[in-house]
């Protein structure tokens, strides 16, 4: 019995190893290259005397996110940083789950009455080219400048479009012979929508979620520009940058760089 662990052990263990090495494999040249620009950064910066207040070391940035580490720990102090991106990615979070619900659910209306989508597709395409900015100060007077909901109606506004398009998308390209094969067996709309069509939108979903999340972080933080909150990510960004201290202010870039890998992550999960 011992012997039987022992070689199931044995055997596990190179195949453990393996997947190690596809993962470091895989990641290897992202790692390389990322440790080349933070070190031709670094030396660009020594190399010709920059002013910390135009281009800040990156070590100057990894301090000072290390020194935002340990406040964070820290129960008396706590983090300003880190209590900035929690709020920041709450504000994320919340428009990216109510602009994907709301562009799943237009576009399944739409979908099914076509009418519909050609009378509200051109006003989409409209909406959805007008730039960020335009909505801030409108959704700020709204809801409240410190009301993180004026974030999250920004966010959502953002996300909508491309989940909505997409979907549209997924549930109008069907395959014609299996389309026709259900309406052959006089299958009622509900049925091809739940069997037919609602299956071959999920990968179109799902690739809009993916650029959604992205776009959510990047909503969140554009609309803090505008005011908010001293405790998230933009404001934190704006005031660093106006007291020149950019090392805090790359520190908190940074931050919300590794939100936005960390949603796209769980999101591709």
């Amino acid at each position: 019995m011992s012997a039987a662990v022992t070689n199931n052990a044995a055997q596990s263990a190179p195949g453990s190893g393996g997947r190690i090495g596809r993962v470091l494999r895989h990641y290897a040249p992202t790692i390389l290259v990322a440790v080349a620009v933070l070190g031709i950064w670094e030396l660009l910066v020594i190399v010709f005397q920059i002013e910390q207040f135009l281009l800040p070391r990156p070590t100057a940035i990894l301090g000072e996110f290390a020194g935002e580490v340990a406040l964070l720990f820290d129960p008396e102090s706590g983090s300003l940083l880190f209590e900035s991106g929690l709020a920041t990615l709450g504000e994320a979070v919340g428009g990216f789950l109510i602009g994907s619900a709301a562009g799943i659910l237009i576009a399944l209306v739409t979908a099914r009455w076509t009418i519909v989508s050609e009378a509200l597709m051109p006003f989409a395409i409209a909406a959805n080219s007008v730039p960020i900015i335009a909505f801030a100060p409108i959704m700020n007077n709204w809801f409240g400048i410190t009301n993180p909901a004026s974030k999250m109606a920004i966010v959502a506004i953002i996300v909508f479009f491309p989940v909505m398009i997409n979907t549209v998308r997924g549930l109008t390209l069907v395959d014609p012979q299996q389309l026709e094969l259900m309406r052959s067996y006089a299958a009622r709309p509900m049925k091809i929508l739940l069997s037919l069509r609602v299956p071959n939108t999920l990968p179109y979903i799902f690739s809009a979620l993916r650029v959604a999340s992205s776009l959510s972080v990047i909503g969140a933080i554009v609309a803090e520009f505008f005011g908010g909150p001293r405790a998230t990510l933009g404001v934190f960004i704006t005031q660093e940058a106006a007291g020149f201290d950019f090392a805090r202010a790359w520190a908190a870039i940074l931050v919300a760089s590794m939100i936005g890998i960390a949603f796209y992550t769980v999101v591709l999960i």
